[in-house]
């Protein structure tokens, strides 16, 4: 299976709403300048970063799908592999385990603040600390009317288990009941 002719991944995996775990996936980073949490030259750094997967001849694990991260002035592009080896520079490994919640997000970009922070505080009245912040996006202007409309963001947020937020939690679920 290969990318779109435009990018974009031809399908994607089933993980609306649940927990996967990404330890030890071999991902190709791909450092990306940013200006205020806004990409520069995004769509040339992820021609680029696929121009170079292609080149060294490996294969990504599901074609066209790509993990952005952005910070205040510099970012990454995380494309995940399947298991090769190679000499490539920014080939990384995620630790394990390396757990996501992920949300699939149809329409506007614009609500993608709602739905993070509704997942943030799924996550932290379930005892999980959010970490990273990951984006990918599934669909572009170019192939979004041709498939169902609207933007489709899939957001990924990584997290650990914590055992100070389970004990605060237990502590306010003890004193609801007293009450």
């Amino acid at each position: 299976m290969k990318r779109l002719a435009c990018g974009c991944p031809p399908e994607y995996p089933d993980w609306d709403g649940r927990d996967i775990d990404l330890g030890g996936t071999l991902m190709q980073k791909t450092n990306m300048a940013m200006f205020l949490h806004m990409p520069i030259g995004f769509e040339a750094k992820l021609h680029r970063q696929y121009e170079t997967i292609i080149h060294q001849g490996l294969h990504e694990r599901w074609p066209g799908i790509v993990f952005s991260q952005t910070g205040m002035f510099h970012g990454q592009l995380l494309c995940p592999l399947q298991e090769e080896s190679s000499p490539l520079h920014g080939l990384i490994r995620l630790p394990n385990p390396y757990q996501v919640r992920c949300k699939l997000l149809h329409g506007d970009v614009g609500k993608t603040k709602l739905a993070i922070r509704t997942m943030q505080s799924e996550l932290l009245d379930s005892a999980r600390m959010p970490k990273e912040l990951f984006l990918a996006y599934l669909t572009c202007p170019a192939c979004q009317q041709k498939r169902g409309g609207g933007t489709r963001i899939m957001i990924l947020r990584h997290w650990h288990a914590s055992t100070t937020l389970e004990a605060r939690l237990k502590k306010q679920g003890k004193k609801k009941q007293r009450q």
